[in-house]
């Protein structure tokens, strides 16, 4: 279940605020600049292809589209298939997006399949959002932020980005994030 969890940004062990009520999270995202809702899910296969994902959502997506005036939409996943690849891939992609970054561009990611974190650093706050299979969240440009997509990472996520650059961070150079309760940590609390 989407967990949100906010912490003062000098005060990693306690949070101020926790919860599981998706219209507070709506409501103190919006405070960011942020979006976040909810979409039904759709059937998919056990290995969806991108255009697989981007079929059975295409309402959903021309919607996003329409809104915020997307032009490009991809789909990634990672599959734990607990191959040394795997692993491999995976611890090196969750250490990149573990380095706090901004972007010139939103990043919206809907997760149509797992999960993962998103910390929002904003306002003296660091707002932890455990998002799964069904939300959707946008972190408006140039918000400082990192992702946790755990030590074991599964997901399949649609992506929507302004310009075909697609994903460009920018990295601050801070180490805030790892102070902060990881995806592993914050799934515990989420179950």
């Amino acid at each position: 279940m989407t967990l949100l969890t906010v912490w003062d940004e000098n005060d990693a062990s306690t949070p101020e605020l926790q919860t599981r009520d998706a219209q507070i999270i709506t409501d103190v995202l919006s405070t960011l600049g942020a979006r976040f809702s909810r979409w039904e899910l759709k059937e998919l296969s056990a290995e969806p292809t991108q255009e697989d994902v981007l079929s059975a959502y295409r309402d959903e997506i021309d919607a996003v589209n329409a809104a915020q005036g997307y032009t490009l939409v991809d789909v990634v996943s990672i599959v734990d298939d607990n191959s040394p690849e795997y692993l491999e891939q995976a611890a090196t992609a969750r250490q990149k997006f573990l380095s706090e970054h901004r972007h010139d561009d939103d990043e919206d990611r809907f997760f149509a399949r797992g999960s993962g974190v998103f910390y929002l650093r904003a306002g003296g706050k660091v707002n932890a959002v455990f998002c799964e299979a069904g939300d959707l969240i946008s972190v408006p440009a140039n918000t400082t932020h990192w992702f946790d997509m755990g030590t074991r990472p599964e997901y399949v996520s649609v992506r929507f980005f302004h310009d075909d650059d697609g994903w460009i961070g920018n990295f601050t150079g801070s180490e805030i994030a790892k102070d902060f309760a990881t995806y592993d940590e914050l799934a515990s609390v989420s179950a």
